[in-house]
């Protein structure tokens, strides 16, 4: 017991959640690929790949967490110009999905992208912390920091991009960034929305699509037509091979009576292109019923409140803003693949975080994790001086710390 215990060292309550989403994980995923073991010829092909990922990312969970939480300090400094240069190469020379060109050597550069801004965030409002709040010169170094990551994502991923937009004002706010500034943000924010939805209203859409970085114009206005599209409320009137996707994760959740078929007994898996990826709560529904999505929501909900926690036993300023910017982007992210599924978002390409299938995604999702973990490590060993169990570097680290403060 002991020696499991020194391997899965930080909040026990943050491990449980973890494992909880992978074992989700690895039974929706099996259950929800039939299309992928179709097109293999091999059942087990798409769950081996998967849970080799998911063994991948416990791995590198285990061996961030146990990395002191001060040393995340240098992930800026490494992350931003590699993310930015692997960006650039994916709209240059990536490997085109779906009309977008968001692959680089078999893994998604955005996905590194939200790390390194959210940890470069983190980074800039702990060293602008004063008294009465964040300096102003925290404000604009990270718009200088975000607002370019966010226009190279936006051309081939507009959703990431927004989402990442959003967390970061979060971010500001939790880190006491003027209200004044933020206010300001919104708004010019809100005066450009209008501005390209009135472009929207005036050009073709064509015509848009022929604009530098604007390429995937009509499929984001097709999708948001689609949304708005009163008719799509009637069953009569309903477009089912137009809106695919939209209408077979409807038939899924309705189909599961509330109480749900059971794992392995969804008929929605068929005929949902994304079943195992953008559209897999759709199938947690109608496999699991309203009670093991309730399940899944609340646990995200709880990691979540958990880190919160954990962030307000933080002595130092950098490791809390650092664990609740990577909380917020897991919660975020599930909230908004969630809506989708439900009908209450236009269609986005954004995986449920830990569930859905993938690579770079549920890589860097466990990273996030194990980066929490040891936020969760350093907490108790201030709160909590007396147990030699997370006595020793540590300690020296928090002296060194509050010796520079």
């Amino acid at each position: 017991m002991k020696k499991f215990q020194s391997i899965f060292m930080g909040d026990r309550v943050i491990w449980v959640v973890f494992f909880f989403l992978c074992a989700i994980s690895l039974v929706e995923v099996f259950s929800a690929a039939s299309s992928l073991a179709y097109r293999t010829g091999d059942i087990w092909q798409p769950i081996t790949r998967h849970a080799g990922f998911l063994l991948l990312g416990v791995v590198v969970a285990v061996i961030l967490h146990r990395i002191p939480c001060r040393m995340f300090k240098v992930m800026p400094v490494l992350l931003v110009p590699a993310s930015a240069l692997l960006l650039l190469l994916a709209m240059l020379v990536g490997e085109e999905v779906n009309g977008s060109r968001r692959w680089v050597a078999g893994f998604q550069p955005s996905e590194f992208a939200k790390l390194a801004v959210i940890s470069g965030v983190a980074l800039i409002l702990s060293r602008f912390q004063r008294e009465e709040g964040a300096d102003p010169k925290a404000f604009k170094l990270i718009l200088y920091l975000t607002v370019p990551f966010c226009l190279l994502i936006l051309t081939e991923n507009l959703s990431t991009a927004m989402l990442l937009f959003g967390v970061v004002v979060l971010m500001m706010f939790i880190g006491r960034v003027s209200l004044l500034q933020l206010g300001k943000l919104i708004g010019v924010c809100l005066l450009g929305l209008s501005f390209v939805v009135g472009i929207a209203m005036t050009l073709p859409k064509e015509t848009i699509a022929e604009l530098p970085g604007m390429h995937r114009f009509v499929t984001w206005s097709n999708r948001v037509d689609s949304h708005a599209d009163e008719a799509s409320d009637d069953p009569a009137l309903f477009d089912i091979d137009k809106n695919a996707q939209v209408a077979h994760a409807n038939i899924a959740i309705a189909s599961s009576n509330g109480v749900g078929k059971m794992p392995g007994n969804s008929v929605e898996r068929d005929f949902l292109s994304q079943a195992f990826s953008d559209f897999i709560f759709a199938i947690i529904i109608e496999e699991m019923g309203i009670w093991g999505a309730t399940l899944v929501v609340i646990l995200y909900v709880f990691l979540l409140f958990r880190t919160g926690r954990i962030c307000s036993r933080c002595e130092r300023n950098f490791p809390p803003f650092l664990a609740m910017g990577l909380t917020l982007m897991l919660v975020s992210q599930a909230a908004l693949n969630m809506m989708v599924a439900v009908g209450l978002f236009p269609v986005t390409g954004q995986p449920l975080p830990l569930i859905s299938r993938g690579g770079t995604s549920t890589i860097i999702s466990c990273c996030y994790i194990g980066i929490i973990l040891s936020v969760s490590r350093y907490s108790r060993q201030v709160s909590e001086p007396q147990h030699t169990h997370f006595d020793g570097p540590m300690d020296g680290i928090a002296r060194e710390d509050n010796a520079h403060a």
